[in-house]
């Protein structure tokens, strides 16, 4: 008879879809570690209880995926006033003008923005290229082609923290399920696994969307489309690691290929590892 599968759901009141990485299977028959890497729908209504339990991990590091318009739109959160919580703002999406500094941009009095800068909210983008893929493989693609650099600078927070590290954009689905499949890859997950990882947020899409749905700031994006349209499928992540492997020999080659080589690699896939 087999263990049951730890529950890796992490219960907070103030986020919806927050997991941590640990209890996956690796290839070379061992399991990787609960307390260092979780993955997290959007942060900003986190409770005081919520708070604490995070600072118990203990917390070190939050990477935010969003775009600068999200960041500013929804305002500080919490977290932000933890002393001891490191931020980075690496969105995996194209943006107008410069790619700002977004903390930055909190503290000035008048923000050195672009007057277009809202239309980046949640831009679509994609490659012609793989204009024949389903299209949230295609979104997958287009973050891996225009912003590679911030992939892999999440991906180096990560492997270079201490204590625990939290990747996140609004849902915790789509750019957060890209940096969290190199991660677990470089762990050793196997495919299926990652694509098991990746499908579970199905398991809680009507809340989620429900919570976005709460805030300006997706409130449209949420009503205008059917739960079904944001529900993660499977077919989706498997699709993107069956590209990788056709064209990069697999996502570590993709890593390989972009400058983060196999020391880094190693780090990361260490992060996850006892």
């Amino acid at each position: 008879m087999t263990s049951p599968r730890p529950d890796r759901w992490l219960r907070l009141d103030g986020t919806t879809n927050t997991r941590d990485l640990g209890g996956l299977p690796t290839t070379d028959g061992g399991t990787t570690a609960f307390g260092r890497v979780l993955r997290s729908d959007n942060l900003q209504t986190l409770s005081e209880d919520d708070l604490r339990r995070l600072a118990g991990l203990p917390l070190r590091d939050v990477i935010d995926l969003r775009t600068t318009a999200e960041v500013l739109l929804e305002g500080r959160g919490p977290l932000r006033a933890t002393e001891g919580v490191r931020h980075r703002h690496l969105s995996l999406l194209p943006e107008k003008g410069q790619h700002t500094d977004v903390f930055a941009v909190e503290e000035a009095d008048v923000p050195d923005l672009p007057a277009d800068w809202l239309e980046t909210l949640l831009p679509r983008q994609t490659t012609e290229a793989d204009e024949g893929e389903p299209p949230a493989v295609r979104s997958y693609l287009g973050y891996l082609h225009h912003r590679p650099e911030n992939v892999l600078a999440a991906l180096r927070v990560i492997s270079g923290g201490e204590g625990a590290a939290v990747v996140h954009c609004a849902a915790g689905k789509d750019r957060t399920g890209v940096v969290v499949m190199f991660t677990l890859a470089a762990a050793g997950v196997p495919h299926e696994e990652i694509v098991a990882d990746y499908a579970m947020t199905a398991e809680v899409i009507d809340a989620l969307v429900a919570k976005l749905r709460t805030s300006r700031t997706y409130a449209e994006d949420m009503t205008n489309r059917d739960v079904a349209s944001h529900t993660p499928r499977a077919e989706t992540m498997r699709r993107l690691l069956e590209i990788l492997d056709e064209r990069h020999g697999g996502p570590l080659g993709w890593l390989t290929e972009h400058g983060f080589g196999p020391d880094e690699q190693d780090a990361l896939g260490a992060r996850l590892r006892d």
